[in-house]
């Protein structure tokens, strides 16, 4: 590479993620018993933590043709093309491996390569921007820290970014399954021209039994090293572990099943934050976790309804992980 990982870093940060903002927005959300997922992931702790589950429970770290999934997409979609200058922005970037494999395959598609690696937290930002620098010339990194499902002018924002003649390469790899769909949706579909490809991967129940199929998967979330993640944040807050329990369970929303995980007080517990006091009743509980699991069927079902399309996947043998090439519907 033609510079280091030593020198400062401009990391851009959209108003979405202000201090003032984010506090707000997390007394309003536990005082309404829930905590929007973008908190699990704010400090550099938390991020270590969430690291830890990654690379213990992810299909894409432990299961070796998953990965092969992802090669095989990248290959197939690039082995043909040729771009002249190209911008992957890497929506929800997490740590930066499966968009570090992305630049790998597109590189040898492209002239000249630019990263956007975007994310709720700067020191996933900064983490994703380490693990590219080892394909990619630091100076051609933006970091750029944004709330996707709090902002509409992302699109515009890029564009500030970037301002010059490129083409657009969006990744969304691993995030479906934590944002609601009525909400995430839209926004994409928003963010991206007709001429933009959008790659994002999703955690599937296999073909057969909706239900029986959740309920298989659910040790991938009630496990020691998710525990330790959640409960992070509530110690990070005041909340001690032991002022009541993670439950773990399985919930319907609409035609959707979705793993959830509660903690529930055991007695009464008063917080405060920005001189803010919150009050939780024993017996009361707080909405931690979420993560939807889609059939095949449902994905295309809920992409369809919000102007996206299918236009090239694949599917891990085990059928838990796809991986898909998307553009809007026009």
């Amino acid at each position: 590479m033609n510079s280091t990982n030593t020198n400062s870093v401009k990391v851009t940060i959209h108003p979405s993620q202000f201090p003032d903002v984010i506090q707000r927005q997390l007394i309003e959300a536990l005082r309404n018993s829930y905590v929007p997922p973008k908190f699990l992931y704010d400090s550099v702790y938390q991020t270590q933590k969430w690291l830890n589950v990654h690379q213990s429970h992810s299909p894409s770290r432990i299961d070796s043709d998953v990965t092969l999934v992802y090669d095989s997409v990248f290959d197939t979609v690039f082995s043909q093309a040729k771009y002249s200058d190209v911008v992957l922005i890497g929506l929800g970037c997490g740590g930066g491996q499966k968009d570090a494999r992305c630049l790998s395959k597109l590189k040898l598609a492209t002239r000249k390569l630019y990263y956007v690696p975007c994310d709720v937290s700067q020191s996933m930002t900064l983490v994703a921007r380490s693990e590219v620098g080892k394909k990619l010339n630091y100076n051609n990194i933006y970091p750029l820290v944004c709330d996707l499902s709090e902002s509409n002018d992302l699109d515009q924002l890029l564009d500030d970014l970037l301002p010059f003649s490129h083409t657009r390469i969006f990744t969304f790899f691993g995030m479906i399954p934590n944002l609601e769909p009525e909400l995430i949706l839209p926004k994409l579909f928003r963010i991206t021209r007709d001429d933009d490809d959008l790659f994002f991967s999703v955690n599937l129940v296999p073909d057969g039994n909706y239900l029986t199929g959740v309920e298989n998967i659910l040790p991938q979330y009630d496990n020691e090293e998710t525990r330790d993640w959640l409960l992070s944040f509530l110690v990070g807050i005041g909340i001690p572990k032991n002022a009541g329990a993670l439950v773990f369970g399985i919930e319907s929303s609409g035609d959707l099943l979705r793993v959830v995980a509660d903690f529930r007080f055991n007695h009464s517990q008063v917080i405060q934050i920005d001189n803010k006091i919150i009050t939780f009743e024993s017996g009361q509980s707080l909405r931690i976790f979420y993560s939807y699991r889609h059939t095949k069927e449902t994905l295309n079902k809920y992409l369809d309804k919000h102007g996206l399309k299918i236009v090239y996947s694949e599917v891990s043998q085990s059928g838990e992980e796809g991986v898909f090439r998307v553009k809007r519907d026009v």
